[in-house]
This record gives structure tokens, C-alpha cells and sequence, in this order.
């Protein structure tokens, strides 16, 4: 019947199957599978399962991936493609002095090699003072104008009025912000223009180190945050939230945030919250070591304050059972490097299988694209990585990456 079918495709006119045979196929589910193959046929997989079961059709393209692991494509939940490395250029610097035409330039050779590295879909979760870019940036790649994953996009982060940066101009100068302010009852408008500009989700800083002292605070009030909810909701969008305190995490929880990010100060209390109500959480680990090597510690010294608090949080987060989602703030260090995060998960105290899974089946499950991508399976769509090695058994495994397809278009291959 299969066979059947794939024929009519053909003198339909539709391309010839595609045929991928990898020594391993992880299907996103935590399963390593060995003597599978995988088909595809157009934008989707046609066939997963064991080869002896496959009629293969006889002018079917295959692909040898000997010594592989063919995964579903990886997604980052976090990421900020119109952002380079800090130690290149200060946040500061590339919001107010870089030209925005060499930022969304800098952004489509970021796109592509995310692409390349094995990420088929990222959420990024702001500008920083680039607008509306992102949309245009998303367009372009959805109309093949250029490579890159797909792309799920916020515009511009929602901050409280005088809480976010540029900063420490003279009081007498109002600066451009990196986001959008607004208090109150604004916030309503601001959410409706945001998802008119453009923004498939709606991020809100519901901390930031404002007022006196330098620490992390609450910005908005939880009403103010359940106001920017409900508004998202009515449109059919839902709300991701940068909370780096403990009080920042729990009010964006009480408000009903579908992701929290960071969670630097969580502890076992906050991230039971968030698990009892389906709240999923990005760790930004990465990040976390990138900010502090910038700060001038170095890898395999004694760790500063910030990456034992950080350690300790993540420690919580498994414990308590909260879906934890790869997402990693890339652009704060080198895009097309989001191995990076992966390594940190499993660093941190998660198993190669779980750390996968976060870049796969959860991810898209935060991101309500379960149905159609996170896993290897027939009628989703084929977006596709294959990497040397096993990174069941080895995460380092993700940066030997050999293969990658996205919506049946290949992109990379040995």
C-alpha cells in the first residue's frame, strides 16, 4: 500500500522519497533505536520504524549516515539572533551604536548557522532595540529569501517604565530603550500592537536589577502580569517570562506564564509552582558560564557565587519535577554553538536522553508545535539532524553534526 502510494506521488509529480539510514534514530521519546530507517516524502516523514519493514521505492534517494544518530531537529526556546558575544561587543554597544542594518545583516549569517549546527526551530525572545527585525527576519526565512530555522518571534520584551537599559546616562537624558515600556493599564494596548506588529508570543520582564541595589526585583505587580496574560490569551498567544528571583518567578507563575526563563534564584517551593501548573522552565545555563567567563573566571577554577547559586536552582528544578526545556539566551555567546546548553544540562545533573529530549519532544510541547515536530514519527514534519556518534551515551556527540533537514529540504549532509 505504501509503495502504492508513494508511485501515484511520483507521476503526481511530487520529488522521489527520500531514505535516511543512520546507525542510530533517537525518536525524541527517550528511545534509541537500532536498525531503524527513516523516509521522507515531501515536507514529512513517511516512514520510521525498522528497515526490514519498508518498501523501499526503487528510485527512492538514500542517504548513508553510517556511525550517525539521526534525531529530531533541535530547538532552542531562548535565543537572540539580532545578539553577538558580549566579549565582541557590549549589550550596551550593539543596542545603541551598531546600525540596524548591519545588526539584522550580523542576524541572517546567525540564522544560518544555528541552521547548520542542527537547530530547525528557535524562539527568540526579544530584539534588544532592533524593533521589529525579528518578523522580517522570520519572513524572509519562511520565503526561502534565506536559511535559517523556523522561527517563532516576540518583537520587543515588555519592561516596567525606568527599569531596563540602556542606563546610567545623565538623569536629564531620556536613552532609547533595548524593550518596550509600559505600566498598568497600558500594558493592554502595548500587548494588542505587539501582536499586530507581528509577535507570535508576548515576553515580559517580570524582574530586572531596577530601583536601589543591584539585585534582581519584582517590575510588575502580579495583577499587572495577569493583565498581560489575559490579554495574550484572548488573541490566542501565550506569555514567556524573564524572572531571575525567586518573588519574579513566583508572581509569573501565579499569573499564568507558559515559560519562565533563567530562574537563577528558584528553589524547590517556586519550581513546584510552576510544575503543579504546567509552567515549563529554560535554565539559560550557558549563559550563566558566558556571563561569568566575561567577568573573568575561567573554566576549571574555583566557581564564582553566581554559577554555585545557579548549579544549586537547577538541582531544584529536577527535583521537583518542573518540564525543564532546552533554551539558552544564544547570541549572548556564539550562535552556532547551542551544543553548548546541552552539555550544561547533562553537566548540571541531567542524562544524555533527558537533555535531548528538552531540545526535541518538550521543547515543542512548550511551544505547542508537538503535533507537528519533537519527535520522529509518521506524518511530522521531516526536520531532520544526524550527529557522529551516540549522544545518548555522549552529549558532546551534538557538535559532530553530519546532517540536517528541515520541512524535507536538505540543508547539510556528509
Amino acid at each position: 500500500m505504501l509503495k502504492a502510494c508513494v508511485m501515484l506521488m511520483v507521476l503526481a509529480g511530487v520529488d522521489p522519497a527520500i531514505v535516511l539510514k543512520p546507525d542510530l534514530v533517537f525518536d525524541g521519546n527517550s528511545t534509541m533505536h537500532e536498525g531503524w530507517v527513516v523516509m521522507v516524502q515531501g515536507e514529512k516523514i513517511a516512514y520510521a520504524g525498522p528497515a526490514a519493514d519498508l518498501k523501499q521505492p526503487s528510485d527512492a534517494k538514500v542517504i548513508d549516515l553510517k556511525g550517525c544518530t539521526l534525531t529530531p531537529g533541535l530547538i532552542d526556546a531562548h535565543s537572540h539572533l539580532l545578539l553577538h558575544p558580549y566579549d565582541e561587543a557590549k549589550w550596551e554597544d550593539q543596542v545603541s551604536k551598531e546600525p540596524m542594518a548591519e545588526r539584522i545583516s550580523r542576524a541572517t549569517v546567525h540564522a544560518r548557522a544555528n541552521l547548520l549546527s542542527g537547530f530547525t526551530m528557535m524562539r527568540d525572545l526579544g530584539t534588544e532595540g532592533a524593533q521589529l527585525a525579528d518578523v522580517g527576519i522570520k519572513s524572509a526565512i519562511e520565503k526561502g529569501i534565506i536559511p535559517g530555522p523556523r522561527m517563532i518571534v516576540t518583537t520587543r520584551a515588555i519592561v516596567a517604565t525606568g527599569s531596563y537599559a540602556p542606563r546610567n546616562f545623565a538623569p536629564e537624558w531620556r536613552i532609547p530603550q533595548g524593550a518596550d515600556e509600559a505600566d498598568g493599564e497600558k500594558l493592554r494596548t502595548l500587548v494588542r500592537r505587539q501582536l499586530r506588529e507581528g509577535a507570535d508570543w508576548i515576553k515580559i520582564y517580570a524582574d530586572t536589577p531596577h530601583g536601589v541595589g543591584p539585585d534582581p526585583k519584582p517590575a510588575f505587580s502580579i495583577e499587572e502580569l495577569k493583565l498581560v496574560v489575559s490579554t495574550a490569551a484572548d488573541a490566542g498567544a501565550r506569555v514567556v517570562a524573564h524572572a531571575q528571583s525567586k518573588e519574579g518567578m513566583r508572581r509569573a507563575a501565579l499569573a499564568g506564564v507558559a515559560s519562565i526563563e533563567h530562574g537563577d534564584e528558584g528553589d524547590i517551593e517556586v519550581f513546584r509552582l510552576m510544575a503543579k501548573k504546567n509552567i515549563g522552565y529554560c535554565p539559560t545555563l550557558a549563559t550563566a558560564e558566558a556571563y561569568a567567563r566575561y567577568d573573568g573566571w575561567k573554566p576549571n577554577t574555583p566557581a564564582p557565587k553566581s554559577l554555585i547559586t545557579k548549579k544549586e536552582s537547577f538541582k531544584a528544578a529536577l527535583e521537583s519535577g518542573v518540564m525543564i526545556v532546552n533554551g539558552s539566551d544564544i547570541g549572548v555567546f556564539p550562535h552556532g554553538q547551542g551544543y553548548q546548553e546541552l552539555e550544561m544540562l547533562v553537566k548540571y545533573g541531567m542524562n544524555p536522553s533527558q537533555a535531548l529530549r528538552a531540545a526535541t519532544r518538550d521543547a515543542a510541547k512548550l511551544l505547542g508545535w508537538e503535533d507537528r515536530l519533537g519527535t520522529i514519527a509518521t506524518g511530522k514534519l521531516a526536520d531532520l539532524a544526524a550527529f557522529e556518534g551516540n549522544p545518548g551515551k555522549d552529549i558532546s556527540s551534538i557538535r559532530k553534526v553530519q546532517f540536517v533537514m528541515k520541512s524535507g529540504t536538505i540543508y547539510r549532509q556528509p
